[in-house]
């Protein structure tokens, strides 16, 4: 059954790959500050930026089968160096945009027999990391509000939380552009290597179908094993 389906974010990296693997099958609409490489895709794409426009100011489909709230960060700093308002830019992108959004589709998505819902968090919320307090603390804060929210909206409606490791996109390229660093990074995953944005989207596709209808309220993490196993 074709499905709507709504993005926010997904112009580049992880959410254009979802993108992708999505609108062959469903009607997919992205909405995003640009359109990047989504003129290649058949969908729709709306001009939004979740810190400053409301989602019920975008024309949308009466019902949303599923939902994926992509945007994210890597602003990775010592304590010491980052303020308060760092933190708070962090929450305003990855939190309050979220709970402003799903507020707002809200009626969408009751509107569907059984709607999926799928954010994201990070392997740092897990697993303790330098330099990651302000996006684990925002990507932490999603991960109780989501299932918070799957417990309260089940048995209508299912939540859930992916929490990647490093991938490789266009967010992660300082971290990636060179031989030498990229070698570092896969050596820290037990599967010696990074992501990439198709691992990601094959779990959120999942997630947003028929095939994962007993699955609410989990994270899931989707990162070469790093949270769970040490082989030293």
């Amino acid at each position: 059954m074709k499905k709507e389906i709504l993005l926010i974010g997904g112009s580049t990296g992880i959410g254009f790959k979802i993108a992708e693997k999505l609108s062959q099958k469903h009607a997919v609409t992205v909405a995003s500050r640009n359109i990047g490489k989504l003129e290649e895709l058949d969908v729709t794409h709306l001009e939004f930026d979740v810190t400053k426009d409301n989602i019920e100011d975008l024309e949308l489909p009466e019902k949303l089968d599923g939902f994926v709230y992509c945007p994210g960060s890597i602003n990775l700093k010592p304590f010491k160096m980052l303020r308060l308002e760092d933190y708070k830019a962090e929450m305003d992108l990855n939190f309050f945009g979220l709970v402003k959004t799903v507020n707002g589709i809200m009626p969408k998505l009751k509107n569907a027999e059984n709607a999926s819902l799928v954010f994201f968090s990070t392997v740092a919320v897990k697993v303790g990391m330098p330099f990651h307090t302000s996006v684990a603390a925002a990507k932490g804060a999603i991960e109780g509000f989501a299932r918070s929210l799957a417990a309260e909206y089940a048995p209508g409606m299912r939540i859930n939380v992916i929490a990647p490791s490093l991938t490789d996109t266009e967010l992660s390229e300082k971290l990636l552009n060179n031989d030498k660093k990229k070698e570092k990074m896969n050596d820290r995953h037990p599967l010696k290597r990074v992501g990439a944005p198709s691992d990601i989207a094959n779990l959120a596709t999942f997630l947003l179908s028929e095939e994962s209808s007993w699955i609410t309220g989990q994270v899931m993490g989707v990162d070469g094993g790093l949270s769970t196993l040490n082989l030293s």
